[in-house]
């Protein structure tokens, strides 16, 4: 039997596939390799003009791998609205030994000391696969997304990946290739390199560059 490692989940990101679990408690995993997957192109990421008044504002602090594990955990947790999570134990041990080898990276929204939102992905060549995101006050998600963008587009990255489209990331722009459109995609982005520090301080509100399309 293969060991669930992050040596093999790489593996998997570069074929185009991704491990899920099917409950938090269930230590085993399965990989999935859908028909379409959802993208969301950089060159056209859709910011409402609401959201971006939110960003510019402040409310939250925005900080890079600060707490990747806290990040991860709280993803996993169970919610009123996903009664069971796919991020089980094993899928946070390993995506941590990502986090510490500088494969995974996340983004988080707080306020005060309080970790109120934020996500986290995996990066390879100039792709990123986001994974998953939570928020616990409103926008926060979707500020860390925005941020993230950002960072990509500025550190050369070619391809944001997200697995499948929802309602609330068509709202930012995403779209669904098919998987043979999809893998040639992540193969062009992979014979590329991009770097996740682009810039020489960590991110903070003032750097949202008008390039983002707002509506």
């Amino acid at each position: 039997m293969i060991k669930f490692s992050p040596e093999l989940v790489l593996k998997a990101y570069a074929c185009g596939v991704f491990p899920m679990s099917e409950r938090k408690d269930d230590p085993s995993v399965f990989w999935v390799d859908p028909d379409w997957r959802g993208v969301i192109p950089l060159d056209a990421f859709h910011l409402p003009r609401r959201l971006a008044r939110t960003v510019r504002s402040g409310k939250f602090q925005v900080t890079v791998n600060k707490n990747f594990d806290q990040v991860i955990r709280e993803c996993s947790e169970r919610t009123p609205k996903r009664v069971e999570s796919w991020i089980s134990s094993s899928i946070v041990g390993v995506y941590n030994e990502l986090h510490l080898q500088g494969n995974a990276h996340s983004v988080e929204c707080w306020r005060g000391k309080q970790l109120v939102g934020g996500l986290y992905g995996v990066s390879l060549g100039a792709a990123f696969f986001g994974e998953s995101m939570f928020s616990r006050e409103r926008d926060a998600s979707k500020v860390a997304l925005v941020h993230l963008v950002e960072r990509l587009r500025a550190g050369g990255y070619a391809l944001l990946d997200t697995q499948f489209v929802t309602p609330h990331l068509s709202n930012f722009g995403a779209i669904e290739l098919p998987r043979c459109t999809y893998l040639e995609q992540l193969q062009a982005a992979l014979e590329r390199e991009a770097t996740f520090y682009p810039f020489e301080s960590e991110f903070s509100s003032h750097i949202l560059q008008s390039s983002t399309h707002t509506s």
